[in-house]
């Protein structure tokens, strides 16, 4: 788009920029998915958006007269103009969160003054019409570049634009799917959600995947903009959050839980109950297929104490011959 001929290292800066606030992807090194809790905060928030920026710059400076003095610096590269360098690492670094921020996984724009998650629910994590736009419109830019044509920054231009048209456009698709889908719920099956998701999906822009919570249970829909009739389908329940279950002792014993648990939003139980004892299963709606739910759960071991307690809990709620069944 011609930013690199706004100043020296232009191009450097950019790229470096537009990843660095995902320094934090160290964590992903950390047992279990205690990485959940520690990724996309801090490094994504406005302290670091403030200094990312001017940090980098500092170091892109040093590195040019470091590389002036060693006389190794390019004879091609174009002078250094602060001012710039400055405002392309500063486009860069914000340009991530912001991006971070169309899909469903979340990002905590405010850490460390605030831990609350955000979600655009807008665009699937890795789009594939999104790279195609920016390849294209990369490459048929650089191929005039090479030739001296004129007007070679147009097609980028061009690619961009049709970027943020596309992401604004499945922005108002989102809105549209948890609109209609909540009055779906309302109206089908007089229900009042809490919280109702319009889950990106890969290739299919056009198409959400519709998750829902009543209660403790959670559903599962399809809504597609051009086939209305899959809002009158009976929606599949995904699971439940089962209210016996320990969850303040379990998370106080197991940090893999209690990272799990600030991470997730929609989060729900599976219960395996063997020998007096049982292992609980904790994951979240939107990361339930089973292609990539074994890298979203935790699996915790109940101790003896807090098994009763969770046997208790249905014996007083709903008596011994309940507590039995679900002993079963």
């Amino acid at each position: 788009m011609g930013l690199k001929k706004k100043t020296g290292l232009g191009m450097a800066t950019l790229i470096i920029a537009a990843n660095i606030p995902d320094i934090d992807a160290v964590a992903t090194l950390l047992d279990g998915v205690q990485h959940l809790a520690l990724r996309r905060g801090i490094t994504h928030g406005p302290i670091a958006m403030l200094l990312l920026p001017l940090l980098l710059t500092g170091i892109m400076i040093w590195f040019d007269r470091w590389q002036t003095k060693r006389g190794k610096r390019p004879v091609d590269r174009l002078p250094i103009h602060r001012g710039w360098l400055l405002a392309l690492a500063y486009i860069g670094c914000l340009s991530h969160p912001a991006l971070d921020w169309l899909n469903s996984y979340g990002i905590r724009l405010l850490e460390p003054f605030s831990s609350q998650w955000f979600y655009g629910d807008s665009i699937f994590i890795i789009d594939i019409w999104i790279w195609a736009a920016l390849i294209a419109g990369l490459w048929v830019s650089r191929r005039r570049e090479k030739k001296g044509a004129g007007h070679w920054r147009r097609p980028a231009w061009i690619s961009f634009a049709a970027v943020c048209a596309y992401i604004f456009a499945n922005g108002l698709i989102t809105g549209k799917a948890e609109a209609e889908t909540t009055l779906a719920i309302k109206s089908g099956y007089h229900l009042d959600p809490e919280i109702v998701v319009a889950n990106p999906v890969p290739l299919v822009f056009w198409q959400r995947e519709m998750l829902w919570q009543y209660g403790q249970d959670y559903f599962r829909g399809d809504y597609s903009l051009f086939d209305r009739n899959e809002l009158g389908q009976i929606p599949d329940k995904i699971g439940s959050m089962d209210a016996a279950i320990p969850v303040k002792s379990l998370t106080e014993r197991s940090g893999n839980l209690a990272a799990f648990i600030f991470w997730a939003r929609m989060p729900f139980t599976k219960l395996l109950e063997d020998n007096g004892g049982a292992d609980v299963s904790f994951y979240d709606a939107r990361f339930s297929d089973e292609l990539v739910a074994d890298r979203f759960a935790v699996r915790v071991v109940m101790n003896p104490s807090e098994y009763n307690s969770y046997l208790e809990f249905y014996s007083e709620s709903c008596g011994p011959e309940c507590a039995a069944d679900q002993n079963e």
